[in-house]
């Protein structure tokens, strides 16, 4: 049985990159191989450190502009492409080189309250300023547009009155660790229940 090889990457703290960890380590068929990580000092540079696994800082013009590190990923025997809070665009070139082999969360329900410049907070504070009653995560395969490959999984929750942008961050951030490993193995071995 072949092994599927795993690079996350992330420009944050890296929850989702530890939870993703912790539930391939071990793992009989997937393993995370490498962590990219786009930002000096992140954390989830020491949550990669911690569990043993190499991280690359790469830098912009390369990526959107040169070869996207492809040659890093094959080193590495990459197969699928984890984006685990990364907040640049992917170029078209790692498009091509993984298609249907990346794999993005959202803050938010897709379509809505996707696109350029909604990351993070930027969501929570648009969805509460917007007066709606859920908001949830969209885990999605990733194409050239931002926020905008075909839907793998949704998953909601409620606000409540008087929701803050911070409340809904730390419901979200629920639902992200509750399902985003699961829904990446189901993705990668497509015949896990």
């Amino acid at each position: 049985m072949s092994v599927i090889n795993l690079a996350i990457f992330a420009s944050g703290s890296g929850t989702n990159a530890q939870k993703i960890i912790e539930r391939f380590s071990g793992h009989p068929r997937i393993r995370v191989v490498l962590v990219i990580c786009n930002k000096p000092g992140a954390g989830v540079l020491g949550v990669a450190a911690a569990a043993g696994i190499p991280t690359l800082l790469i830098e912009r013009e390369r990526f959107l502009r040169g070869d996207a590190y492809i040659p890093e990923l094959s080193r590495q025997a990459v197969s699928w492409i984890i984006l685990a809070g990364f907040l640049w665009k992917v170029p078209p070139l790692l498009v091509e080189a993984y298609p249907a082999h990346i794999i993005n969360i959202h803050p938010a329900l897709l379509p809505a309250y996707g696109g350029k410049g909604m990351y993070g907070h930027f969501v929570h504070e648009a969805v509460v300023a917007a007066g709606e009653k859920e908001s949830g995560i969209t885990i999605h395969l990733v194409d050239e547009h931002y926020d905008h490959g075909r839907t793998l999984f949704q998953a909601t929750t409620r606000l409540e009155p008087g929701e803050t942008p911070e409340s809904l961050a730390r419901k979200i951030q629920v639902l992200e660790h509750r399902y985003f490993p699961e829904v990446v193995e189901q993705t990668v071995l497509p015949n896990t229940p």
